[in-house]
């Protein structure tokens, strides 16, 4: 069975952007950041006071990031304003994916726009003008309109994650994000790659979707919104 070894997936935001996206990233001492316009997420090398010192350095004031982390201490001007427990997902090497149902079309950053407005229904602000420079991302489209998509978020050697999977709302319940979602574990197994993906622990209804396709939980993971309040 695959698993998603410990020493990277409790911080995987941490070592993607050492290796794989440590082109995106921004960095102070024990701290690193996605670019604002890249995504909302942050990471530190360890839970101490010093590192999210380096941190809030990395912020504008105002601005909020999420980390993935246990616990993280309180320093001045950084407030933790939110949590969100969510569940590591992995598709082990004995599953096959399933062949898509629906016409999948690649998408590039010129349909940045379209991708935001769609990603703003299901979970606003998480994804943003660059976030589609992740990975690569597919939708599928009825009439010209883009209705549902997918791609891939944080990226650690071998292991692409799953992210930006939605559909639009008049068009849910046709089976376009199992479509979507298959079509990338696929290429991930063409490619010798580990499909993981994150969902949120009271998304039932995804989380549902995903054992269905044969994902099985790694682990549970709490996710940090912290803000820095100068």
């Amino acid at each position: 069975m695959t698993d998603l070894p410990e020493s990277l997936f409790v911080n995987p935001v941490w070592h993607a952007l050492q290796t794989r996206h440590r082109h995106f990233a921004i960095s102070s001492g024990e701290a690193c950041r996605y670019p604002a316009d890249v995504a909302p997420f942050a990471a530190v090398a360890t839970p101490s006071g010093s590192a999210l010192q380096s941190l809030h350095s990395l912020l504008a004031p105002g601005e909020y990031v999420w980390l993935i982390g246990e616990s993280y201490p309180s320093v001045p001007k950084l407030s933790c304003v939110g949590n969100l427990e969510c569940l590591q997902m992995v598709l082990p090497e004995e599953v096959t994916p399933p062949t898509p149902a629906h016409a999948i079309v690649p998408l590039s950053s010129t349909n940045a726009p379209e991708m935001v407005a769609l990603t703003d229904l299901a979970f606003p602000g998480f994804f943003r003008s660059r976030t589609c420079e992740m990975g690569s991302y597919y939708v599928v489209r009825s009439g010209g309109e883009l209705i549902a998509m997918g791609g891939e978020l944080i990226t650690l050697d071998g292991s692409p994650e799953i992210s930006g999977v939605c559909t639009h709302p008049a068009h849910r319940g046709k089976g376009h994000a199992a479509s979507l979602i298959s079509h990338l574990a696929q290429n991930h197994r063409r490619d010798g790659l580990v499909s993981w993906l994150h969902v949120s622990a009271e998304n039932h209804h995804a989380i549902d979707l995903y054992l269905r396709l044969g994902f099985t939980v790694a682990r549970k993971i709490k996710l940090h919104r912290l803000c820095h309040n100068d």
